[in-house]
């Protein structure tokens, strides 16, 4: 993350959703699609790096006619420009059996990206069939929350990190957003320097460092503030659209 309080030339936006380009309802605020469409007009690369699977944040990549890169699942998949997959790291089966047994043991809400579909609060038949990319817990009560936390350290080679203060995000070891977007910005020959990363949560926080330039939103985790170049307007304020204009255009 630069230290300078002036924000680089920035080549490429790599924008979290939920909690960030999508406001409470679920939808991109007007003011965040104007801010977008200006910055693709200017040539700058927008890219959406999200903890969501492909299925559930192609609708939205399509609605803002963004034909470039898709990161999705927190780094476990890229797409490129046609929808063709450029690389995809699984977590192993017998992992996610083991975490399905764990949510099981303390009755925790949870569900599992697998790269067909997100089963929630259910798994297939026979897990060892599918091919899984992320394990996600829903946790109400902190210290089951906490407890569950420690046994994920405990077992070692998993990345953990959360997309908002109840739940626990697991992917394979030394996947995230940031090393998505390096990739991206290998295969466009651009610097992470010129990145551009706006987020809200601890899956973010990777990009946020490692971005020439990152935004924490207004409703960011405590931590994602402290870790940003800077702080924008909330996801119901357009903090998006807020962040494109001031440090991008």
């Amino acid at each position: 993350m630069s230290q300078s309080n002036i924000a680089p030339q920035i080549k490429l936006i790599a924008l979290d959703m939920d909690g960030t380009l999508l406001n409470s309802r679920g939808e991109i605020p007007d003011e965040n699609r104007k801010a977008i469409r200006e910055a693709k007009e200017k040539g700058i690369e927008v890219i959406l790096s999200t903890g969501r699977s492909r299925l559930t944040a192609g609708d939205h990549s399509d609605s803002l006619e963004l034909n470039s890169y898709l990161i999705t699942v927190n780094g476990s998949e890229i797409f490129g420009p046609d929808g063709e997959s450029i690389s995809r790291t699984p977590v192993d089966s017998k992992i996610m059996e083991w975490m399905w047994n764990l949510s099981q043991s303390h009755k925790t809400n949870f569900w599992a990206t697998s790269c067909e579909r997100v089963w929630t609060n259910e798994m297939p038949e026979n897990i060892h069939d599918h091919e899984w990319l992320k394990f996600g817990f829903d946790i109400s009560d902190d210290e089951i929350r906490e407890l569950i936390h420690k046994e994920l350290q405990t077992k070692g080679d998993l990345e953990i990190t959360n997309s908002s203060l109840t739940n626990i995000e697991v992917n394979a070891l030394g996947i995230n957003k940031a090393k998505g977007i390096q990739k991206v910005t290998e295969l466009l020959g651009i610097s992470m320097e010129n990145v551009m990363a706006m987020g809200d949560s601890l899956n973010d926080i990777a990009m946020i460092e490692e971005s020439g330039w990152g935004v924490a939103m207004g409703n960011a985790q405590g931590i994602v503030k402290e870790t940003a170049n800077a702080i924008t307007g909330t996801n119901d304020e357009a903090g998006v659209a807020q962040a494109i204009r001031k440090w991008a255009l």
